[in-house]
């Protein structure tokens, strides 16, 4: 029984962890040593193309990781990916290795220094073997991406998300859960928001990141401060997701504005007409969360009229979306973007859920492997929560071993 629920705990651990796996591989593609060493070799071009495929494959995991745990084939392409996304560590770190080693030769020096002992030391040999893997790599990563967008995977999934109402984003805050590392993030936006009231037109500040760093949450502690609820007249929040359809977002603003149904039939000009009624001169925040819209002319040509050109000064429209395009069509006001936890706010989140109990105080030995646990989820918040969520069925000091050595890096690359 031990080994079949330690299964699926394995399944949540590798899942969850896959993307800031691929976010710290993508940080050490940018390493400067590493620049150094592919720049000796001749491998500038694929030293790039390596960087760029894990930056863009980090879009596809944003999604792919929720829904892993419901189908089956996202479920396959991620531990595919895992695998790949280790290999390409084992490169880099390969080229980490002959840089520090060139290093270590002639003591503390400059990258330049570095560089000119490793075009007359290093042996020919290296960078040819290193030539080929770094080619590998991508073009493994090319064609799990090519397979995903192959079969349409991505829009099903979308598709499907769109019927279940239960995935469907609120305005309310949990007052009983206790929430790390964000309370600058909200002082900083609060402020900006507060400061737009001598703006006539709406502003529109998005709040950008990957997926699980807490936009959601940070939007709601935004919605429900005490300052900006007696700041604004009217406050509607509205999750987008995939359906950035303007009819159905105005019909909803009405629907929140007036707390009751919109019944007008879909023409624009009389949802339009309707909306300027219902807002007239208030002073309103909109939270539109969850955007992925990166059609310029769907929000410049349609939905920007609609909804700028209503309500009263210091009117803010709050944007959260894990695209940067889509932060930069929209933005009126320079976007915020949501950083990882700090290390510090990391352990709390992580030991909160893991040892709410006081197990903390008596298990020192299992602080240690949770502190190992914290290290690999990279400062994100939806990685420490699921992990941190683990062990609580879990007291047991072997038990958590039994949790931490079955995914290291050997082991998760045949899963």
């Amino acid at each position: 029984m031990l080994l079949f629920h330690q299964f699926g705990q394995d399944q949540i651990w590798a899942l969850s962890l896959l993307l800031p796996l691929v976010r710290g591989v993508a940080g050490k593609a940018a390493d400067a040593l590493v620049e150094t060493i592919t720049h000796m070799c001749g491998l500038d071009d694929d030293h790039r193309t390596l960087e760029r495929h894990l930056l863009a494959v980090e879009c596809k995991l944003a999604n792919a990781e929720e829904r892993s745990e419901t189908n089956d084939y996202v479920k396959s392409w991620m531990k595919e990916l895992k695998s790949v996304a280790y290999e390409a560590d084992d490169v880099l770190d390969d080229f980490q290795y002959e840089a520090l080693r060139c290093r270590s030769k002639i003591g503390k020096s400059t990258i330049r220094k570095v560089l000119g002992y490793i075009k007359h030391h290093s042996p020919l040999l290296f960078c040819f073997e290193m030539r080929k893997k770094l080619k590998n790599v991508p073009e493994k990563i090319n064609k799990l991406v090519e397979e995903m967008n192959k079969y349409g995977l991505e829009n099903s999934v979308h598709r499907e998300e769109q019927r279940h109402s239960w995935r469907q984003t609120h305005s309310k805050l949990d007052d009983s859960t206790k929430i790390f590392g964000r309370d600058d993030d909200k002082e900083v936006v609060a402020n900006l928001l507060l400061d737009q009231q001598d703006q006539l037109k709406v502003q529109v500040l998005p709040i950008f990141g990957m997926g699980g760093l807490g936009k959601t949450t940070l939007a709601k502690m935004l919605y429900n401060d005490q300052g900006v609820q007696q700041h604004f007249q009217l406050k509607m929040w509205h999750c987008v997701s995939d359906n950035f359809d303007a009819i159905a977002i105005v019909k909803s603003i009405i629907e929140l504005a007036t707390n009751g149904s919109c019944d007008l039939p879909g023409s624009i000009e009389l949802l339009q007409k309707r909306l300027e009624q219902v807002i007239g001169q208030k002073r309103f925040m909109l939270v539109l969360d969850d955007v992925w819209n990166e059609d310029e002319r769907k929000w410049e040509d349609v939905l920007k009229p609609l909804l700028c050109s209503i309500g009263g000064p210091g009117s803010v429209i709050v944007v959260t979306t894990q695209s940067q395009k889509v932060a930069a069509i929209m933005q009126t006001l320079q976007p915020h973007k949501l950083a990882c936890l700090s290390e510090r706010d990391s352990w709390e989140l992580f030991a909160k859920k893991a040892y709410g109990n006081g197990v903390e105080q008596e298990q020192a030995e299992l602080v240690g492997i949770g502190k190992r646990t914290v290290n690999k989820c990279r400062g994100l918040p939806l990685a420490l929560k699921t992990m941190g969520g683990l062990p609580s069925s879990y007291q047991q000091v072997q038990e958590w071993k039994a949790i931490e050595e079955s995914n290291i890096r050997d082991n998760d690359r045949g899963l």
